[in-house]
Parts: structure tokens; sequence; C-alpha cells
């Protein structure tokens, strides 16, 4: 059994699903590049579709039209991930976690209640870091899908976009009964 104050890191892995993509096409899309330049995004990370997951005790985490997900890091077959980004550590021991996952996979989770722009891997990714460490994850990343509903492409594509459903191969879907899959 863990010590009560063990600490485990966390970690926030970002992948491009676009593969560089939105940084070429956002100009000439959206009349704007998704890259800023300013703030706490690093130019190369905020010009990304981004796909996001939570490392923590060993596993990935993530969240997908499947539900809640898990694997090994960088075990899906998106690879290993672009941008890796500490979030600090937990004292949140690994039975908690999974419990805590078990009750978000059965309410705010489900996979019927994926949505690319409203209730997504973004969304859980930043649910779980403040579970776990407090912080939410970079806003570059959090702020992006209303930044391009802003924009007429990102309206007149919406109704296509909002059938989109991701959901990343390689994981196993998680439930508290194969606990770390």
């Amino acid at each position: 059994m863990e010590e009560p104050l063990a600490l485990h890191p966390v970690k926030l892995y970002v992948y491009d699903l676009s593969k560089g993509m939105a940084r070429r096409l956002s100009p000439l899309m959206l009349g704007k590049s998704t890259a800023r330049g300013t703030g706490a995004a690093p130019a190369a990370a905020s010009r990304r579709l981004a796909h996001t997951s939570i490392i923590v005790h060993k596993d990935e985490f993530f969240y997908g039209s499947g539900g809640i997900s898990s694997c090994a890091p960088g075990g899906t077959l998106l690879g290993p991930p672009d941008t890796v980004v500490d979030l600090g550590n937990t004292e949140v021991t690994e039975e908690i976690f999974l419990e805590y996952l078990s009750s978000l996979g059965e309410s705010m989770f489900r996979g019927e209640s994926y949505n690319l722009f409203e209730h997504n891997c973004n969304t859980f990714s930043n649910e779980v870091a403040q579970f776990l460490t407090g912080k939410k994850i970079p806003s570059y990343i959090t702020d992006l899908p209303s930044e391009v509903l802003a924009t007429p492409f990102g309206q007149a594509l919406r109704p296509l976009l909002d059938s989109i459903q991701i959901q990343p191969p390689g994981g196993n879907t998680f439930s508290r009964h194969n606990g770390q899959s």
C-alpha cells in the first residue's frame, strides 16, 4: 500500500491531430493563424488541432466518442505526443483516482456525451487535471474550439464538425472492472 503523502507526477500529452495542417490552413480558412505567439503558449504548441490526455500512475487516460480509455503512455496509434506539459504532482492514490474515473465514465464522460467542440478530450483532461493538481490545462488548448466557432468558416462547418466522433485507436475502454487496462 502506498504512503498517504506519496507524490505522483501528472503530465499532459498533447497530440496534433492535423499533423501540421491546422497551422498551414488556418490563415486561409479561418482568416487568422492558430498560432498566437503571445501569452503562455509556445508558438509551435499553439498551431495544432489538439488531442490531449492525462498521464498519471503509469498510464495514459483520454476521452473520446467511446468514453474514457486508457493505455500505456504513448500507446495509442497517434504515437508519441507532440508536446508533454508537466502539470505537477498529485497525492491522489491510484485507487482513489480509478474510482473517480469510474464515476466520471458513468456520469459526465460517457461516450454518447462526446461533442467535438463542447465536451471533448480537452474538457476531460482539464477536469482530471484540476482534480489531481488543482490546475487547469493551458488555455490555448481549451480556447481553440470557441475561437474556431467565432469565425464565419467555423460557423459554416459546424454542422459537419458536430457529427465527427473522435476516438484515438489503440487504447482500452476504461471501466472499474478492468482497472488500468
